[in-house]
């Protein structure tokens, strides 16, 4: 019973993000081009779609969205939901929560939504395709399988110092 739910909650935290990236391209795909290459921002500005000022802010407004709503819900998870009371299980629950959005996040949000469909296609930049490639989609994958069971584990030394 706790696996299904570990795995719901991971699918929960997708659809969080999933939110986040609507809303962060509600008027345009350019509300989001932080999450492409440099040289996307760069054809962007010089296209006249978007300013380096406008981009650091709708960066920081979706990290300031994202990130603590990604670890209130996997907090509340693993210790408010799944009852976690050691560190590891802890740890193991978060771990295999964030890797589930993580994987949502690199395989359906960026290879096939931003990838494959027009929904993020910023015009004057088809040539710059795929938006995410390079040091971006290394950075995003490392995030993803380090990162994350880091996160986890800072969170759950965190906990377990609290529950002592």
């Amino acid at each position: 019973m706790i696996i299904a739910m570990i795995l719901f909650e991971g699918i929960v935290l997708s659809f969080v993000v999933l939110v986040a990236c609507v809303v962060g391209i509600a008027n345009g795909p350019v509300g989001l081009v932080s999450l492409y290459e440099k040289e996307v921002w760069d054809r962007c500005m010089e296209n006249g779609l978007t300013t380096e000022a406008k981009i650091k802010k709708n960066a920081g407004r979706f990290k300031l969205f994202c990130f603590p709503l990604m670890l209130v819900v996997v907090l509340f998870s693993a210790y408010g939901i799944n009852s976690a009371k050691t560190f590891w299980e802890g740890f193991v629950q978060m771990t295999i929560i964030l890797l589930i959005e993580g994987l949502f996040d690199r395989l359906f949000i960026d290879w096939y939504w931003v990838g494959k469909t027009k929904a993020w296609n910023i015009e004057g930049t088809d040539d710059l395709k795929p938006y995410i490639y390079g040091k971006t989609l290394i950075g995003k994958w490392v995030f993803t399988l380090i990162g994350y069971p880091v996160i986890a584990a800072i969170l759950a030394g965190i906990m377990s110092l609290i529950l002592k």
